[in-house]
């Protein structure tokens, strides 16, 4: 690491590989994270032992982490500039979690509205794992010390929960732990489903419709905004509460294009949302189709993902050893020597 890059804020974020990145994953947080690596020491690592809450077939799960893997760098993540591992390939995660475990409090995590979610999504499967993760998820952020953590509205109640487990941590047993705070993007969109503009645009989501996969072609892509869901006033018009469809496509076109809404505005007046779509769904296909080009590369040569994802885990390791090691001398357990 350069004289320069030691004295930037460390941003760390992970991501789950419960599937392909949506539109949505995109530009609500991995677009930025490319523009990130200029102003920050960037940690980003595929979410597998998070994974583990759900069912997913074994062979598939490794396939989507290495698709994950393989998604960051297509989407511009430099593993020069950042360091990219495998959540799972590090084994200080799973240690610091049970520490980050037995300093949770029963009541916050029972308090935890993803949880509460999650549960009622997987009434056949609420395992403790679902209910302890933000434990894990704390540990995750404090092994590295990070200084922000990008979160959205969704998150604020988990990254609350890693500021207060450390502060109880640094009160009983000595500071160490940093304690993070959020990241909000300027830009960050939060984009809504095609087919149900009131709610987030999500990899489960049983309509194929609904969703855009970054690995979508353009026909697809186009396709699908042809058919996304509007509304009859026929004004191209910001307008949430009582436009939720026109206001969420131009969501993604601002997000892509860095237009105002006041600008998308100007652009569409006196057109229909044919057009408009038309437009929203090209810029959507020219934005990710240099993305899929560049994953279907990466996956072709498997011998150069594994190496980097090897990289990868060993300076994870060598960061994260370092506050593992401090975390576990002021709890009491015993060093090997």
């Amino acid at each position: 690491m350069s004289e320069e890059s030691a004295e930037k804020k460390i941003i760390l974020s992970g991501i789950q590989p419960t599937g392909v990145f949506t539109l949505g994953n995109y530009l609500g947080a991995v677009k930025s994270w490319k523009d990130l690596q200029e102003a920050y020491n960037c940690y980003y690592f595929i979410a597998d032992l998070h994974s583990l809450t759900i069912h997913i077939d074994p062979v598939k799960r490794r396939q989507q982490t290495r698709q994950a893997f393989a998604l960051l760098l297509a989407c511009g993540i430099d593993t020069e500039k950042s360091l990219v591992f495998v959540q799972s390939h590090n084994k200080c995660h799973a240690e610091m979690g049970w520490i980050m475990d037995c300093c949770s409090q029963f009541g916050e995590l029972s308090r935890m509205t993803q949880f509460k979610d999650k549960s009622q999504k997987h009434p056949d499967n609420i395992n403790a794992g679902l209910f302890t993760y933000p434990a894990l998820m704390a540990g995750d952020i404090l092994l590295y010390q990070a200084d922000y953590v990008p979160v959205g509205a969704d998150q604020t109640q988990h990254l609350e929960f890693t500021r207060d487990v450390a502060t109880r941590f640094n009160h009983t047993y000595g500071e160490i732990f940093k304690l993070p705070e959020g990241y909000f993007p300027k830009a960050g969109a939060r984009v809504m489903s095609l087919q149900d503009p009131t709610s987030k645009m999500s990899k489960s989501d049983t309509n194929p419709k609904a969703t855009i996969s970054i690995l979508d072609d353009e026909k697809t892509i186009l396709r699908k905004f042809k058919s996304a869901v509007t509304d009859s006033d026929a004004e191209v018009r910001y307008d949430v509460e009582n436009k939720p469809g026109v206001s969420n496509l131009m969501t993604i076109y601002s997000a892509i294009t860095g237009k105002t809404m006041d600008e998308i505005t100007g652009e569409f007046r006196g057109k229909g949302y044919g057009d408009f779509k038309q437009t929203v769904g090209q810029a959507v296909a020219d934005e990710l189709k240099p993305i899929r080009e560049k994953f279907d590369e990466l996956m072709n040569d498997r011998a150069f993902l594994d190496a980097e994802m090897k990289k990868g885990a060993e300076r994870a390791t060598r960061i994260a050893s370092k506050t593992l090691t401090k975390a576990k001398k002021r709890v009491g357990l015993l060093l090997e020597n």
